[in-house]
C-alpha cells in the first residue's frame, strides 16, 4: 500500500500486513516489556488462525528510516452483532438474526488487540504531529477498505493520554469497556500471598484447598508441551464459551498450535486431570515481570462442587511469584472471585467513530449509553465499598 507522509515533521506511515511484516527486534524494541498479550508470538498465531477476523495489518510510524510507532489492526467486514452484545441483547436481537442476519453484520476495524489491552507499540509517547498522523492513517485505511466503523478497543486512560486531541479532532468519541483484572505480587511464596488476604478471603483460599485435596482423584500439572491436550483443551474452553456473554474471539486448533509452537511469549498451560481425563486448564503467558492467566477451561460436570475454577487459579498465581512476576493479569469476566483474590479492576475504553458523519452521530448518542450500562451490569453484583473499581494509577502516581 502507498504509504502516507507529513514532510513537515518526516514522519511517515505504512500499513504491514501483519505482524510478520515488522522485524522481530523492531517489534521487541515498542512493544511492552510486562505484558505476554503483545508478544510477537501472540499476534503471529492470531494470524495464522481462524478465531474471527477477516484480515491483519499494522500499522507502522517511521521517522527518518526509524520505526517510532506501530498499531495492530483487525479487519472484519461484517462482524455479528450478537456475538458481542450481551445475553439480553442477544435475545432481543434474536428475531432479527433469524429473519435478516445480514443487517446484524456491520463492517468494523478494531485497533490494538483483540485479546488483550489496547496499545500503541512505541518506545515514548508520540508528540502531537505523530499521533494526528497516525489517526489520520488509521481511519485512511478504513476508508480504502471500505469499513465504516473504527474502535480503539480496550484503552487505559494513560495509552489513550497522548492520542485524546488528535482523536477528538477526527469525531472520535469515548465509550467504557470492561476492566481488566490485575493482581499485583510482592510474596515470596503463595503461601505468605495467601497469608496476606484479609481474613474471609484467606479462609475461602484455604477451605477450596482443602476440598480439592480432599478428592484424591483430582491432581494438578503445570505444562511446559501440552500439544498432545489440545482436543480435550479446545472441549473444555467450547463448555466456556458456550456459557459466555460475548463470543467475539474464539480461540480455535490453530491458534493454540501456533501460540504452543511459538518461543514467545513464555506460555505454560496449568492442568487439572481426573485420572488421565483432563476437567480444567488456565493457559498461562509470561514476559518480562507480567503474567496473564490468559484463557480458561472448565468440565462443568464437576467444577462447582471440585473448586475447580479457584484451583487453577491459585496454581497461576503460585507460578508468577515464582517467576518473580510483579503481577498478573485474568479475563474481563467473574469479577466477584477475582476481587476476592485481591485483584484490582483497571479501567477500560473504547476510542470510537464512524468515517461517515450521520452514523457516527448515531453511534455518539446509542454507544456510550449502551456500553455504560453493559459494564454497569457486569460490575453491579461485586461493587462494594472494598471493591469499587479503581483506574490504573497515572504516570506520576507509580
Amino acid at each position: 500500500m502507498v504509504p502516507a507522509a507529513d514532510r513537515r515533521t518526516g514522519y511517515r506511515v505504512e500499513i504491514l500486513p501483519g505482524a510478520d511484516a515488522l522485524p522481530h527486534e523492531e517489534w521487541e524494541r515498542l512493544a511492552p516489556a510486562d505484558d505476554p498479550m503483545w508478544a510477537r508470538g501472540v499476534f503471529t498465531a492470531l494470524e495464522h488462525s481462524s478465531v474471527g477476523p477477516d484480515g491483519y495489518a499494522v500499522l507502522v510510524l517511521r521517522r527518518s528510516g526509524e520505526t517510532v510507532a506501530a498499531l495492530p489492526l483487525c479487519l472484519f467486514r461484517g462482524l455479528r452483532l450478537d456475538d458481542v452484545v450481551g445475553s439480553r441483547e442477544r435475545r432481543l436481537l434474536a428475531p432479527v438474526a433469524a429473519s435478516a442476519p445480514r443487517l446484524l453484520r456491520v463492517p468494523m476495524l478494531f485497533c490494538g488487540h483483540l485479546l488483550g489491552q489496547g496499545h500503541v507499540l512505541a518506545g515514548e509517547a508520540l508528540d502531537a504531529e505523530a499521533a494526528g498522523l497516525l489517526v489520520r492513517g488509521v481511519l485512511g485505511f478504513a476508508r480504502r477498505e471500505r469499513i465504516g466503523t473504527v474502535v480503539l478497543k480496550d484503552f487505559a486512560a494513560a495509552e489513550l493520554a497522548p492520542l485524546r486531541p488528535a482523536l477528538e479532532q477526527a469525531g472520535f468519541f469515548l465509550a467504557p469497556g470492561l476492566p481488566d483484572t490485575e493482581l499485583a505480587l510482592g510474596h515470596n511464596s503463595f503461601d505468605e500471598y495467601v497469608a496476606a488476604l484479609p481474613a474471609k478471603p484467606r479462609r475461602n483460599v484455604r477451605s477450596k484447598l482443602r476440598k480439592f485435596r480432599a478428592r484424591p482423584e483430582l491432581r494438578v500439572d503445570v505444562l511446559d508441551d501440552f500439544a498432545h491436550l489440545l482436543p480435550q483443551v479446545l472441549a473444555l474452553y467450547r463448555q466456556v464459551m458456550a456459557r459466555a456473554e460475548q463470543r467475539l474471539d474464539v480461540l480455535d486448533h490453530d491458534f493454540l498450535t501456533a501460540l504452543h509452537s511459538s518461543a514467545d511469549p513464555g506460555r505454560r498451560l496449568v492442568a487439572c486431570f481426573e485420572g488421565d481425563r483432563l476437567v480444567a486448564f488456565l493457559l498461562c503467558l509470561f514476559r518480562g515481570s507480567g503474567a496473564v492467566g490468559a484463557r480458561i477451561g472448565l468440565d462443568y460436570r464437576l467444577a462447582h462442587e471440585a473448586r475447580l475454577y479457584h484451583i487453577v487459579h491459585y496454581e497461576a498465581i503460585r507460578l508468577a511469584i515464582d517467576a518473580g512476576c510483579t503481577h498478573i493479569r485474568f479475563a474481563q469476566t467473574a469479577y466477584e472471585p477475582k476481587l476476592e483474590l485481591g485483584c484490582r479492576l483497571v479501567e477500560q475504553r473504547h476510542a470510537m467513530t464512524h468515517v461517515r458523519p450521520l452514523p457516527r452521530a448515531v453511534l455518539r448518542r446509542v454507544l456510550p449509553r449502551a456500553l455504560g450500562a453493559a459494564v454497569t451490569d457486569a460490575l453491579e453484583p461485586h461493587r462494594t465499598p472494598a471493591a469499587r473499581p479503581r483506574t490504573a494509577p497515572s504516570p506520576g502516581e507509580r
